[in-house]
């Protein structure tokens, strides 16, 4: 495959030389030498037919073009649509080359057979390696086989040179905190491997309540120092050495505090062994000639709790704030949303020959009768208007004071046209009333639309924190199913 890669860059060579005279960059260049030989190799071709396809194709394409951008004769556009073509295919192309070319360079560098026999080994500590390697017998038969190449075993010799260089090393390795064996009074580091060794080491200790395996020591409650050997295994596959190492284990050297609070703990231990069998724990009252005051430490998360109270005071009162302002906005809503039918029905008695005044007394005895059912509250508003009237105010002020109670800017508009109908009066008044309800009617609309969008928005985080569920749901036993396999 090598020559086939080395071949495509051969002809990229030559088009680059023939396209010297091109302007552009390289890929442009090669791109315009490639357009104008397929120009002038049209002009020559002796298959009509063929010439006809062609030509009828690059008139549909030129009117594409031309729809697209009508300033730029189709011609022209026609040369930078394949000249853009041309050049994105040779650079996909020649970037393709190099990277099948590194891709070849890179499985042939990896390539263990040499001389078709011999397959080298990774040294020791290496590792093994894996080789796929085909077994043919001409003409007869062939075979693929995954062979493990194991890394090179150490010899004898190279073993007993490794073991002596590990052992002046092994000393120094485990000393830990210590600055020698002879005076260990931290824990150990018992190492299990010698970087740069191939050897698994284990250990064995003489005195297993002084020195573990694992190097922890426990010289707590030692009086005076201790030897102690440890056994250091070194296994190489069935090659085995032995190291023996002694250690003297010396008592903790303890800090005045350290050593105070180890007393106290001693007699706290003292005190527990001699009272087991008592229904009462005798605390120590004093150490030496200095007095203990005991206190007992007692877990207080009443002043958290109280945080929380207090947060959860916060979050209500903030909450009730906002629901009030919620419900006038609902309120405010379900004004405007009856404003159409208020104004119709006003309308609509009017036309039938009522005054103001009798037909917001019909309206407010007709909710009367439903009002069990439900509460709105511009009928509340139209009968707190009723009960005005009936006490004596005159039409003006409750209709002004039904306008302000409302707190909308249509009941304003609508208590105001009422109250100048009262005090200048106009005939006018029955087409205004028809006239503000058709554009009450347009507004409740596009209030319905409003809140309609307002809902769809209000959707997306549900319909989102779903996604992700189902994503989750998904993904969780594929990752799952994935990993066991």
């Amino acid at each position: 495959m090598i020559y086939v890669y080395g071949g495509i860059l051969g002809l990229y060579l030559i088009l680059f030389l023939l396209s010297a005279g091109e302007a552009g960059n390289p890929f442009q260049k090669m791109a315009a030498r490639i357009y104008k030989r397929k120009q002038a190799g049209q002009g020559g071709n002796k298959n009509k037919r063929k010439d006809w396809k062609k030509a009828l194709y690059a008139r549909q394409l030129g009117d594409k073009l031309k729809t697209l951008n009508p300033g730029i004769a189709a011609t022209q556009q026609i040369r930078e649509y394949y000249l853009s073509l041309y050049s994105m295919l040779l650079m996909v192309v020649f970037v393709g080359d190099l990277l099948c070319m590194a891709a070849w360079a890179s499985a042939h560098s990896n390539v263990r057979l040499t001389d078709g026999f011999f397959l080298p080994r990774n040294a020791s500590g290496e590792g093994d390696v894996e080789v796929e390697l085909l077994a043919e017998i001409p003409g007869i038969q062939e075979e693929v086989f995954d062979y493990l190449v194991e890394e090179r075993k150490l010899t004898e010799e190279e073993l007993e040179q490794s073991f002596a260089e590990a052992e002046g090393l092994l000393t120094g390795a485990i000393l830990g905190e210590n600055d020698r064996l002879e005076d260990v009074r931290k824990d150990l580091k018992l190492i299990t491997e010698l970087e740069g060794y191939p050897f698994q080491i284990s250990w064995q200790s003489s005195v297993y309540s002084l020195v573990n395996s694992d190097g922890t020591v426990h010289n707590e409650t030692l009086a005076e120092g201790e030897i102690v050997a440890l056994t250091a295994r070194f296994r190489y596959e069935d090659w085995i050495r032995e190291m023996e190492l002694y250690v003297q284990v010396n008592p903790v050297v303890y800090t005045p505090e350290e050593g105070l609070r180890a007393q106290i703990e001693e007699l706290l231990w003292e005190r527990e062994e001699s009272t087991k069998n008592e229904e009462t724990m005798v605390l120590p009252e004093q150490i030496g000639t200095e007095p203990i005051v005991w206190k007992e430490i007692i877990e207080d998360s009443s002043g958290y709790f109280l945080i929380l109270v207090l947060l959860a005071a916060g979050v209500l009162y903030w909450n009730r704030g906002r629901e009030l302002d919620q419900k006038l906005e609902a309120r405010k809503r379900e004004l405007l949303s009856d404003y159409p039918e208020i104004v119709n029905k006003l309308a609509l008695y009017m036309g039938a020959g009522m005054t103001i005044r009798n037909a917001f007394l019909k309206m407010g005895e007709d909710y009367k009768k439903q009002r069990e059912e439900r509460k709105k509250y511009v009928y509340e508003e139209i009968l707190m208007t009723c009960y005005e009237l009936q006490g004596g105010r005159s039409e003006t002020e409750a209709y002004d004071h039904f306008g302000r109670r409302c707190q909308v800017q249509a009941y304003i508009r609508l208590s105001a046209l009422l109250s100048q109908n009262i005090r200048k009066g106009s005939g006018d008044l029955l087409r205004v009333l028809r006239q503000e309800a058709d554009n009450a009617f347009a507004q409740r609309k596009n209030l319905a639309k409003k809140l309609g969008e307002e809902a769809g928005t209000k959707l997306l985080l549900p319909m989102m924190m779903m996604l992700c569920v189902v994503m989750v749901i998904i993904m969780i036993p594929a990752y799952f199913s994935f990993t066991l396999n």
